[in-house]
């Protein structure tokens, strides 16, 4: 009875906020597939919370454009498209040049401190094919460029796509050839960023997010 008491009391707040995290984490990890309806009560159930915590987090994930909401249809999972992945591989292309030629002025030391032990582990991650742990590495390096870029407008404006882009990443950065590629192009990224070559580093990126934007085109054909 106490333990009842326990759950019942405790604030829904919290409860939403950890629903949140977790339904997330389902949709970028690919637990739940692109495109899958939602069902508020098997969340519920699995979660061990009732609805209303799902469906605050729903509205949150609808907002971050992970769930889409169709009054008298239900919820899904947000749909991959060739529109979508141009749309945010260029809006990729724009934010990520802009923090990290900010970043190279404002914050060179930290954001250099910053990416090299990231680098080394992706190097670690996938000389064991680890490919999971190279795909978080690789959100954690992309992340760590908007955090010295000392901007709050950038980093609000890359916190509305990254749930996305990390969920594009884990269905579609799969082939080992592809991280390979990526490997090399982080590594030659983080030389010019520690040279303190700006328009190398500039170049470096522009390229990469390029390339993932048509190795991404690529298998969805």
């Amino acid at each position: 009875m106490q333990e009842k008491s326990e759950t019942m009391t405790r604030p829904v707040a919290k409860l939403s906020q950890q629903a949140l995290e977790q339904i997330r984490a389902r949709i970028v990890d690919g637990t739940l597939a692109l495109g899958e309806a939602i069902s508020e009560t098997s969340l519920a159930a699995s979660l061990q919370v009732s609805k209303t915590p799902v469906r605050e987090a729903l509205q949150e994930l609808k907002r971050e454009g992970l769930v889409q909401i169709f009054p008298k249809r239900g919820t899904f999972v947000f749909e991959a498209s060739p529109e979508l992945v141009r749309e945010l591989s260029d809006f990729r292309l724009v934010l990520e040049t802009a923090a990290l030629d900010r970043a190279m002025v404002e914050a060179w030391g930290q954001l250099v401190d910053h990416l090299e032990p990231i680098v080394a582990e992706m190097h670690d991650a996938v000389a064991k094919a680890d490919f999971a742990r190279y795909r978080l590495l690789d959100a954690a390096l992309h992340r760590g460029i908007i955090k010295y870029c000392g901007n709050s407008f950038l980093r609000d404006a890359h916190a509305a796509i990254e749930f996305r882009v990390q969920a594009l990443r884990t269905r579609l950065s799969t082939a080992a050839e592809n991280n390979n590629r990526t490997m090399s192009e982080h590594e030659a990224l983080i030389k010019a960023i520690a040279d303190r070559n700006s328009p190398r580093a500039l170049e470096i990126l522009r390229h990469h997010i390029s390339q993932t934007r048509e190795s991404y085109l690529s298998q969805m054909r």
